[in-house]
């Protein structure tokens, strides 16, 4: 899979395009938007999965160029949501095997379906704006992604909530993040994740919180590693995601991580040294946590696969693993 902003790629007729999207706007009859986004992605032979709620729209879509497009159209028709943040693929396969379009309490979850980040949201920050800004010393930097993403990859000097979920994030303000901003005092909080909604959606929370100055990286760590040059950058490491690349770094090439398929987390050289790792099955992660009986599964599903992969034909469900499950 080929990831890009742009929507054109020149010869890919008979390849599908992937849109990744996500926009806040307050939505006032979310049942009726789903009806209507469901009827467009049909009409168009559009898969893949959208979730709508009363903050907004986030999903990832699959499908021949034109019916995707005209979901986006649909999208940019709502009111509050003419730009929202898109990021645009291209595979050789459809990557899902069906449509799901569903309302939610939440587009992402963080448990606090009041915080209001179409109307109350921070700044946004280009990305090539945002060395100056995190290396200024009044500036503090918190990473909103969990743990494992944190793990492999951050900003330089980032504070790691260590958080294992995004629903998490609201308790570590309460208990650390608050006193961690009465004790530096920043003039600014700066935040960022993955592909922008976390952070989004977290500056809002400060911005009801008290907190006067929060920004946020526009379109996260992966529109700063396409942007900025590694000569000049202030990421250290490797940005997980959550397709099958597992992780990238500048210029979005392809980490030296891989995913442990008993647990999905990340696992990096040192890791795949382990005897506990197992390819396909294990990792030093979940070891101690899967029974003799799902290993022998796990290690059936890996034996499955490459077999498909011999034949060359993709092992059922793989295909729909070929892509982002979300927008991040």
């Amino acid at each position: 899979m080929t990831e890009t902003n742009s929507p054109d790629r020149m010869g890919a007729s008979t390849d599908i395009q992937v849109a990744a999207v996500y926009g806040f706007s307050r939505i006032s009859d979310p049942d009726a938007l789903r009806m209507t986004l469901e009827q467009v992605c049909r009409a168009g032979g559009v898969r893949g999965t959208l979730l709508i709620a009363h903050e907004g729209v986030n999903g990832t879509i699959a499908g021949p160029a034109a019916g995707v497009a005209a979901v986006l159209n649909r999208i940019r028709a709502q009111p509050g949501l003419a730009a929202p943040e898109i990021k645009y693929a291209w595979a050789e396969v459809m990557p899902f095997h069906r449509l799901k379009v569903r309302v939610k309490a939440e587009i992402v979850t963080m448990g606090r379906p009041n915080v209001d980040p179409a109307n109350a949201a921070g700044t946004y920050v280009a990305a090539e704006d945002w060395n100056d800004l995190i290396a200024d010393p009044d500036t503090l930097v918190i990473d909103t992604r969990n743990d494992y993403e944190g793990e492999i990859g951050a900003f330089a000097h980032a504070v790691q909530p260590n958080t294992s979920g995004f629903r998490d994030f609201p308790a570590w303000f309460e208990t650390e993040g608050r006193a961690l901003i009465a004790e530096r005092r920043p003039d600014r909080v700066a935040m960022y994740c993955t592909g922008g909604i976390r952070c989004e959606k977290a500056s809002a929370l400060l911005k009801a919180e008290g907190v006067d100055d929060v920004r946020h990286l526009h379109g996260g760590i992966l529109r700063y590693l396409e942007t900025v040059p590694e000569a000049e950058s202030l990421w250290r490491g490797e940005c997980f995601v959550f397709d099958e690349r597992v992780a990238v770094g500048h210029g979005l090439a392809l980490g030296d991580h891989v995913l442990c398929r008993g647990c999905r987390m990340p696992v990096g050289a040192e890791g795949r040294a382990s005897p506990r790792f197992v390819e396909g099955v294990c990792c030093d992660r979940c070891f101690e946590d899967r029974t003799p009986e799902q290993q022998a599964r796990y290690a059936e599903r890996r034996r499955q696969m490459e077999i498909a992969e011999r034949r060359g034909a993709a092992h059922i469900g793989e295909a729909a693993r070929q892509t982002a499950k979300r927008s991040l």
